[in-house]
């Protein structure tokens, strides 16, 4: 639970942030292990259990940096897997970014393994050609 408070000493704003159990480190590593940047699959894994967040957010519950939250949200929204409004900042400055996955979870699983069944058949064409071409 984080609890964000005034210079008085009020509480203006609650809000629970998961934190990652070992059931979810093990999901991270399994994106990893398809190929997944370690960025986007803790993003992933973040968002998957929520139905919107702020980038701060992410960037607070995953311990990444703003900028590595930027570019993981980048690859997100390359594969339309994400969705993105901004809302009025409390305070004056820039409004805050909210996002969530506009993929489900199994659509992601299932470009992994296309990608990785893609990749095998690449590598089994170059591996018959270097055949064909050692032997003639």
């Amino acid at each position: 639970m984080i609890f964000v408070r005034s210079v008085g000493g009020s509480i203006i704003r609650d809000e629970t942030t998961k934190v990652a159990d070992r059931k979810d480190l093990e999901f991270m590593q399994g994106l990893e292990i398809l190929g997944m940047k370690r960025t986007v699959a803790c993003v992933i894994t973040f968002l998957k259990d929520q139905n919107e967040r702020s980038s701060k957010d992410i960037e607070t519950a995953t311990g990444l940096r703003q900028p590595e939250v930027s570019i993981a949200m980048q690859t997100l929204r390359e594969r339309n897997w994400l969705t993105e409004h901004e809302i009025k900042s409390e305070r004056k400055g820039r409004p805050l970014k909210i996002y969530a996955l506009r993929a489900t979870i199994d659509e992601i699983i299932n470009y992994c393994e296309a990608e990785k069944i893609r990749e095998l058949a690449q590598t089994s064409e170059a591996i018959q050609r270097l055949r064909e071409l050692s032997s003639a």
